[in-house]
């Protein structure tokens, strides 16, 4: 390697390097303020002391100079020459800093403006000079010539695996730069530590084991480990066709062998005949001898493809920590700036989560903790009252159960109150009086799942938006997870994240439909049985059946998909499956197996984006299993057994539906029609704008992205024209960012929904609310 080459490589190294080392200083700052402070002092200590050597080694001076203040302060701090609480802020902020400086590598080199200011509030902080960009006086450094580096790869497209493969999610430390760390600094305070070499040397021996690896690399290993399983699968039975063979082969020697004995053949041909006997006799002999050491194989084969399997798997398990480490300082800067006090705890942050999953599963639980510290947890003044500690607890559990990975996210503060939820939905036009009214306890308390619903009566930078707890139910029920709530007025609340540990490989159900295959994930299904007439019962016009003493939906799987199969015997199978706390039972017309296969997405277009679909995969005689998405599954069932609603009545409405994809207006207008209205059609916004002007519509549905004139516009036309201004307009789109909602919201559209969110329920909802 050419020395550029070299320093480019360094460089890289050590930008990867210290995202990690600053994330770990973040960690020991916050700390500093708890019992545990020495001992957190020590470790920033150490991280910052390496951090500025191999800094300065590189020629990144900005950011030794920074690493040395922080130092100083940290030493100021531990002496008691400075706040505890002034050392924290200002330690927090220079890292943010050298985060900015790492991925400015000009600033790292000579200092921005920015650096500049934090060295000054750090020296002044700790009583010390503002130590000079290069170093100490003094010190000799041998500084790496400037380099511009070569751009990172995404953290997110890269994964540390270790040698320990069986155990992955054990983190191991991050590798460090080849480079020794530079010697001269001033003396950092007195710790109880390893000698500087042992440390050094146990820290090389710990990242020899490790490497890191492309996301994407994983990826395909995991797709080609569950191609060979399926292969491997497919060997076995071929194996035993081949077995099957052998065996008639076997049956028809015996039969010319007893004919022969049966037969008076001349003496010459007597010898020819016992040497075809023997041969008979030695062919069948090799082939159950091969039929015995080829199934021998084909099993170890398929055992060791399997173990490879679970080993890519594991492989792909990243610990939660990797999430977890950034939420301390985040839940702390969110709780100062409301004025409360939190305690965030975190149990079990070493289990592992599948990568492909770990920015949603991230999403959602910044959710719920910004939920819990701006909604759940009262102010000090409040808790006082109440009679509870200053400090509100935010819990943060994870378990392994099963093949589910369940994450709980609990607080100690408010709670909900279901009376006022109902009332806050009645207010916000989401549900009608009548409607809240019959909610029951749960459902009321579910209510922070709709789309649009929030307590709060103010917009601010936090909440009160109503978005952010239908975020984490979409996000988890995407992945095939569940979300359930536990709230007790005045005590708290716990929410229940309940999700696969990963989606590559799968444990499924193969049941039959017809002569084709379904697959409901294993960690759904709660049992399977026969349904005897006896045992069906009806409950509020729902037909039900009791299972564990208890009556669920009873549901033909086949007509809830649109599929052939049904109810075709007088005992039916079916499977019990599980979403969070409801159950049903779905019909089906047998069982094929149980296993574990590889899970792809949905190809071509009539499988991509339909209900119900969560994938598919291979089987090994060569058909497609699509695999059954059992949240959606479960949320038309609950549709379906839901008791209408008494002095209810259908309006027939005449709906104008404006979309230039011809499969989009086909779906929505099916899905208008269903609930009962009559739709007519239009290509674009400018032959959409002259329908409107022709006739009247109760209600117009528009697509955003169309030729001529799009849909912010046309509904900003129709908002802008007498007569039609009152006419409600729901837009429809693919686009789902805060910032196309807000454009629709100023354009004028009543209400905007997201196509790829789109189902019947949620349609009949907002067309209900807006006539």
């Amino acid at each position: 390697m050419d020395t550029e080459a070299l320093k480019r490589s360094l460089l890289q190294k050590f930008q990867e390097v210290s995202a990690d080392r600053l994330q770990k200083i973040q960690l020991g700052v916050l700390d500093l303020e708890k019992p545990t402070a020495d001992q957190a002092a020590d470790e920033v200590a150490r991280e910052l002391h390496t951090m500025k050597g191999e800094a300065r080694m590189l020629g990144l001076a900005a950011i030794g100079q920074l690493a040395h203040a922080a130092e100083d302060l940290l030493r100021a701090e531990r002496e008691g020459k400075t706040a505890t609480e002034v050392a924290t802020d200002l330690l927090l902020r220079a890292c943010d800093t050298i985060s900015d400086l790492l991925e400015d590598h000009s600033g790292a080199q000579g200092g921005t403006s920015a650096s500049q200011e934090m060295c000054e509030a750090l020296s002044a902080a700790s009583g010390h000079a503002v130590p000079p960009i290069g170093g100490v006086k003094g010190a000799s450094h041998t500084a790496l010539p400037a380099i511009r580096p070569a751009a990172p790869p995404p953290p997110q497209n890269v994964m540390e695996v270790t040698a320990e493969s069986v155990e992955p999610f054990q983190a191991a430390p991050p590798v460090a730069p080849p480079a020794p760390a530079a010697p001269p600094a001033p003396a950092a305070p007195p710790r109880a530590a390893k000698p500087e070499h042992e440390e050094h040397h146990a820290h090389k021996a710990l990242a020899d084991r490790s490497i890191r690896v492309n996301v994407e690399v994983l990826d395909s290993l995991g797709l080609l480990a569950g191609d060979l399983l399926v292969e491997s699968a497919r060997g076995r039975l071929r194996a035993s066709q081949i077995e099957s063979l052998l065996q008639r082969f076997s049956r028809l020697g015996d039969r010319f062998l007893k004919l022969a004995e049966r037969l008076d053949v001349p003496n010459v041909l007597r010898n020819d005949l016992e040497h075809i006997e023997g041969d008979l006799h030695m062919l069948r002999d090799d082939a159950f001898r091969f039929v015995r050491t080829n199934g021998d194989g084909i099993e170890a084969l398929h055992g060791n493809l399997a173990m490879m399997a679970d080993h890519v798997a594991e492989a792909r398990l990243v610990p939660l920590a990797t999430v977890f480490d950034a939420f301390p300082r985040a839940v702390r800067d969110l709780s100062r700036a409301q004025g409360k006090e939190v305690d965030l705890v975190i149990e079990n942050a070493d289990l592992g989560v599948d990568r492909s999953m770990l920015n949603d599963v991230r999403d959602a639980l910044v959710h719920l903790l910004r939920n819990g510290v701006d909604h759940g947890l009262e102010t000090p003044e409040e808790r006082r009252m109440l009679g509870k500690p200053n400090a509100g607890r935010l819990r943060i559990r994870v378990r392994v159960d099963g093949d589910m990975l369940s994450i709980e996210v609990d607080d100690d503060g408010r709670g909900m109150d279901p009376q006022k939820l109902r009332e806050v939905a009645v207010r916000k036009r989401l549900l009608t009086e009548h409607q809240a009214a019959a909610l029951s306890e749960r459902e009321a308390i579910e209510l922070v799942f709709r789309p649009g619903f929030s307590t709060r009566e103010e917009i601010t930078d936090i909440s009160g938006r109503g978005v952010g707890m239908d975020v984490v139910k979409k996000k988890v029920e995407s992945l095939g997870g569940s979300v359930g709530i536990v709230s007790r007025l005045g005590r708290g609340s716990t929410f229940t994240l309940r999700l696969p540990q990963s989606l590559a490989l799968m444990k499924v159900l193969l049941v039959r439909l017809g002569d084709d295959v379904y697959g409901i994930p294993a960690a759904d299904v709660v049992a399977v049985m026969r349904v005897k007439p006896d045992d069906r019962m009806e409950v509020f016009g729902t037909l039900a059946v009791k299972h564990r003493g208890k009556p669920i939906a009873l549901v033909g799987l086949g007509p809830l998909l649109g599929v052939n199969g049904g109810n075709r015997f007088d005992k039916p199978p079916a499977v019990v499956v599980r979403h969070g706390d409801d159950h049903a039972a779905l019909v089906v017309d047998g069982f094929v197996d149980e296993r574990e296969v590889a899970v792809k997405p949905c190809g071509g277009e009539f499988l991509k984006g339909a209900a119900f679909i969560a994938g598919t995969a291979a089987l090994e005689d060569g058909r497609i299993a699509v695999l059954l998405h059992v949240p959606d599954i479960m949320t038309e069932v609950r549709r379906m057994a839901r008791p209408v609603t008494q002095g209810t009545s259908i309006k027939r409405l005449k709906v104008l539906l404006v979309d230039d994809s011809p499969i989009a207006r086909a779906t929505e207008s099916a899905l208008v029609k269903a609930l009962g209205h009559s739709v007519d059609e239009a290509q674009d916004g400018e032959e959409g704008y002259l329908r409107a002007q022709s006739q009247p519509y109760d209600l117009i549905l528009t697509d955003v992205q169309m030729p001529r004139l799009d849909g912010f516009s046309f509904t900003r036309r129709l908002k802008s024209t007498a007569g039609l201004a009152r006419t409600p307009v729901i837009i429809l789109s693919s686009l789902a960012s805060p910032e196309d909602r807000r454009r629709g919201a100023e354009a004028g559209a009543d209400a905007y929904l997201v196509k790829g969110e789109l189902g019947v329920e949620s349609l009949a909802q907002t067309i209900d609310r807006l006539t």
